[in-house]
C-alpha cells in the first residue's frame, strides 16, 4: 500500500492507493451518516480504490467486544468525544500524524486518538413572543424563574451525563466561568432542585425539538442542530449564544483494526475542506476544517458554531476532566433524575 510521498494533506488520497482493501465505517445512522457517506466516505472509496462498507449505530460494547476478541470489524468509528478521550490507548489507537493532517482543525479540538467529526453547540433557546423585548442574556437568566416565568427544557437522560445542565446551574449559582472545574456536582444538583418544578426533561434530540415547536416550554437547553430544525419548522424561538457549550463527535480507529493505515487515510480524507463543506450543506452541522465555506441559507448560518465571533462566546469546557469523571457523574445524575 503506497499512500504517496510528502506530508499528508487533509482531503487528499493517492489515486487507487487502496485498491483491494476493504474497510467498514461505523456511525450513528440517519441523516448524519447519510451526509458523512455522501460527503466523504463514498468519494474516498472512488478515489482510493478501497471498498468501504457502512455499519452502525455506534455501540461501545460492540467496539470493546471486537477489541477484546482481537476480531475488529469496524475500522473507523464515529463516537462521543468524551468516550474517545477516555478510551485513548485502551480501545482506540493513537492517530498516525504522518497520514492524518490535523493542521486545519479548530484549536484544542483534536486528540491523541481522535479528530472531531463535526461540531455543534448546547445553546439557550428562548420564546421570542414572551421574552423578545428583554431576552435572557446567560444561564443565570435561564434559572431566574421570577424574571422569566415558564417551563424550561433540559437534557434528562438517565444513562448519560455530559456538559450542559451542571455547568449552567453552577454559573447561575455564582461560580465564575473560569472556576467551573472541577465541577461541584452536589452544588449544581442543589441549584437544579431549586427550580425542578419548572423543568421539563428531554431524552432525545427529537423530543427537545418537539418541545420548542409545540411551545410547551419558554426556554430550553438544546443542541444547536435541533434548535435550527425547530425554528425552520416555525418555532417562535431564538438562540442566546452567550456561554454556549461547544460539542463535537469524534472519529477514531479501534485497537486491532486490520489495516490501520487505510483507516487513517479515510479519516484524513474526511477532514478535507471540500468534504467538510459538503457535510455541512447536507446536515447543517458545523464544519471542522477552517477552510470550509459551506453555502447554506441565512437561518442555517445563524446556527453554525463557526460563525464569525461565535467561538469567543463559548464556555470553555474541560473535556479531559469530564472524560475522567463522567461515569461517577452519570450515577449521581441518574439518582437525582429518579427522585
Amino acid at each position: 500500500m503506497d499512500l504517496g510521498s510528502g506530508p499528508a494533506e487533509a482531503g487528499k488520497v493517492k489515486k487507487d492507493a487502496l485498491d483491494g482493501v476493504t474497510l467498514t465505517f461505523a456511525s450513528y445512522g440517519g441523516i448524519f451518516q447519510d451526509g458523512q457517506e455522501a460527503a466523504a466516505v463514498k468519494p474516498f472509496a472512488a478515489e482510493s480504490g478501497a471498498k468501504v462498507l457502512s455499519d452502525g449505530p455506534t455501540d461501545y460494547t460492540k467496539i470493546k467486544t471486537q477489541v477484546d476478541a482481537k476480531n475488529v470489524t469496524w475500522d473507523v468509528v464515529d463516537t462521543d468525544t468524551l468516550w474517545a478521550k477516555r478510551e485513548c490507548g485502551k480501545l482506540l489507537m493513537p492517530l498516525d500524524t504522518t497520514i492524518v493532517d490535523t493542521s486545519k482543525l479548530p484549536k484544542g479540538m483534536g486528540g491523541k486518538c481522535s479528530v472531531p467529526a463535526m461540531s455543534y453547540g448546547v445553546v439557550l433557546m428562548y420564546d421570542k413572543k414572551k421574552f423578545g423585548g428583554n431576552p435572557p442574556k446567560n444561564w443565570a437568566d435561564f434559572f431566574n424563574t421570577a424574571k422569566y416565568p415558564g417551563k424550561r427544557a433540559i437534557p434528562g437522560i438517565p444513562s448519560d451525563a455530559s456538559p450542559g445542565a451542571l455547568e449552567a446551574a453552577l454559573l447561575s449559582d455564582g461560580v465564575a466561568p473560569d472556576r467551573l472545574y472541577p465541577l461541584n456536582v452536589d452544588r449544581a444538583l442543589k441549584k437544579l432542585t431549586s427550580v425542578r418544578s419548572s423543568l421539563v426533561f428531554w431524552d432525545t434530540g427529537a423530543r427537545s425539538q418537539q418541545l420548542l415547536e409545540s411551545g410547551e416550554v419558554s426556554m430550553a437547553m438544546v443542541w444547536s442542530g435541533r434548535a435550527y430544525a425547530a425554528v425552520k419548522n416555525g418555532a417562535h424561538f431564538a438562540p442566546q449564544w452567550n456561554q454556549f457549550l461547544p460539542v463535537s463527535d469524534s472519529l477514531a480507529v479501534p485497537v486491532g483494526a486490520i489495516n490501520p493505515k487505510a483507516s487513517m487515510a479515510l479519516i484524513n480524507y474526511y477532514l478535507g475542506a471540500a468534504q467538510q463543506t459538503k457535510l455541512t450543506e447536507l446536515t447543517s452541522y458545523s464544519p471542522i476544517n477552517s477552510d470550509a465555506e459551506p453555502k447554506i441559507d441565512k437561518l442555517a448560518a445563524q446556527y453554525l458554531t463557526t460563525a464569525p465571533g461565535r467561538q469567543a462566546q463559548a464556555l470553555k469546557v474541560d473535556n479531559v476532566w469530564w472524560a475522567k469523571n463522567q461515569e461517577q457523574i452519570i450515577q449521581k445524575w441518574s439518582d437525582w433524575l429518579a427522585r
